[in-house]
């Protein structure tokens, strides 16, 4: 599947992410498992968690921008991870919440779990630079 179907960049199909579901509007993305994803020994790597929160941060933005009609281009600016337990050898699931989106900032929360949403395994905190589409200038 290429990235362009899915919805989710190159880095997320390499490791095998895939949206499963939506909660409260947003998508929640899956991460199995596997070799690539351990750090210690039948544990998730904190990388691949950051980055599967990362990737539940982007699409819930994308989703907010969509909402409001804005093909506008998000940088990151700021990221802050809280790790409260090891993550294990299962399925992953991660979702983002946009709890502040302004005309030049927004900030999302996402959170990490594996067998109870309500018991995350990490948080996640970003802050986007929301940047207007440049406008085309015409050709002479």
């Amino acid at each position: 599947m290429s990235a362009a179907l899915s919805g989710l960049p190159p880095y997320a199909l390499a490791l095998d992410m895939r949206v499963v579901d939506e909660m409260d509007g947003a998508p929640v993305i899956a991460m199995p498992f596997a070799d690539k994803v351990q750090g210690r020994p039948g544990f998730l790597h904190g990388g691949a968690i950051s980055g599967l929160l990362e990737m539940a941060a982007v699409a819930a933005i994308h989703r907010a921008l969509r909402a409001k009609n804005s093909d506008s281009a998000i940088k990151q600016v700021n990221v802050t991870i809280d790790f409260m337990r090891g993550g294990t050898g299962q399925m992953t699931y991660a979702v983002g919440e946009v709890t502040r989106l302004g005309r030049t900032m927004a900030n999302v929360e996402a959170r990490a779990w594996q067998d109870d949403a309500d018991k995350p395994i990490a948080m996640g905190y970003m802050h986007y630079l929301i940047r207007s589409p440049k406008t085309q200038m015409p050709s002479s």
